[in-house]
C-alpha cells in the first residue's frame, strides 16, 4: 500500500515539476521576443522614449515641444512637455520624472529645459538641462 502512494506522489512531482518548467519556458520565450523586438527597433532608430516617463514612442507619435527663436543659429533653447502618453495627462502608473535631478515633473504646469543643437549635416542633437523642479531657485 506504501508503495502505491510512493508512486503516485512521485508521479504528480514530475508532472508538477513538467508544467512549471514549460510555464517558465513559455514565459521566458516571452521575454526573449519582447526584447528582440525592443533591440531591433532600437538599433534601427525606430524606437524612441519618452525623456519625462520613459513610454515607448510608435512610428507617427511625437514629442510635445518648443524651440524657440532665432532658427538660423547652431543652438537653441528648447522646452518639452512630454509625449502623448504623458501629457496633458499622464495614463495611470506612469510617474514624470526629470533626468537630471530625478525629481517628480508636474503634468499640469511641468517641463523639460533642453539645449537643441542643429548640426551643419542636417541632423539635431538634444541635451536635457533640467526641468521646472530642479530649475525654480534660478526662477525670480
Amino acid at each position: 500500500m506504501k508503495e502505491i502512494f510512493l508512486g503516485i506522489g512521485v508521479v504528480a512531482i514530475i508532472i508538477l515539476l513538467a508544467w512549471l518548467l514549460a510555464k517558465m519556458r513559455g514565459k521566458s520565450s516571452k521575454e526573449e521576443k519582447q526584447k528582440k523586438l525592443i533591440k531591433t527597433a532600437t538599433d534601427s532608430k525606430l524606437l524612441v522614449t519618452c525623456p519625462l516617463c520613459g513610454s515607448f514612442l510608435q512610428k507617427g507619435q511625437d514629442l510635445f515641444s518648443r524651440v524657440y527663436r532665432p532658427m538660423d543659429v547652431p543652438d537653441q533653447l528648447c522646452t518639452i512637455s512630454g509625449c502623448p502618453h504623458c501629457y496633458p495627462q499622464p495614463e495611470p502608473g506612469l510617474v514624470r520624472k526629470c533626468p537630471v535631478c530625478g525629481k517628480k515633473v508636474p503634468a499640469k504646469d511641468g517641463y523639460l529645459t533642453a539645449r537643441l543643437f542643429n548640426k551643419t549635416d542636417g541632423k539635431k542633437h538634444v541635451l536635457v538641462t533640467g526641468c521646472t523642479e530642479c530649475s525654480k531657485h534660478d526662477r525670480v
